[in-house]
């Protein structure tokens, strides 16, 4: 709310991600509704994130996203939404949770000082440690 008008993009976006989740939690929206709740969050998402790379000639926003390592699938999406057919409800929901995700990575725990990057790498080496004695279990057995 400091921000007013300035409010850093990516707070943004996730306010509006997370509204859309409230809102599907909630049941008190139809899917159509909330497919054009989720679609207005997600096409905003990549117009605002991929306009600050865009240059004086017209890059495809295809490759903008591949620059900032947002799956070309969601650009789909959004593309889909701007111009096409209404997507599923459940694409738009995945979308939302894969941007989310993202915009975790890219931004919060940046700004946690990435205290969340390294929970994750500690969980991912966790993860691979309890594989790796699944396989040696595995061996035992034989």
């Amino acid at each position: 709310s400091r921000y007013g008008p300035k409010m850093p993009l990516a707070v943004d976006c996730t306010a509006e991600l997370i509204r859309c989740k409230v809102l599907d939690s909630s049941g008190r929206l139809k899917s159509h509704e909330l497919i054009l709740s989720y679609g207005l969050a997600l096409v905003r998402f990549v117009n605002l994130i991929t306009e600050r790379k865009q240059k004086m000639v017209s890059i495809p926003l295809r490759q903008l996203a591949r620059e900032v390592d947002i799956p070309v699938w969601v650009v789909d999406l959004r593309h889909e939404l701007t111009h096409g057919k209404l997507p599923r409800l459940a694409l738009c929901r995945k979308g939302c949770d894969v941007v989310l995700d993202w915009l975790r990575k890219m931004y919060w725990s940046r700004q946690l000082g990435n205290n969340l990057c390294e929970e994750d790498e500690d969980e991912e080496e966790e993860q691979e440690e309890v594989e790796a004695n699944a396989d040696l279990d595995d061996d035992a057995w034989e």
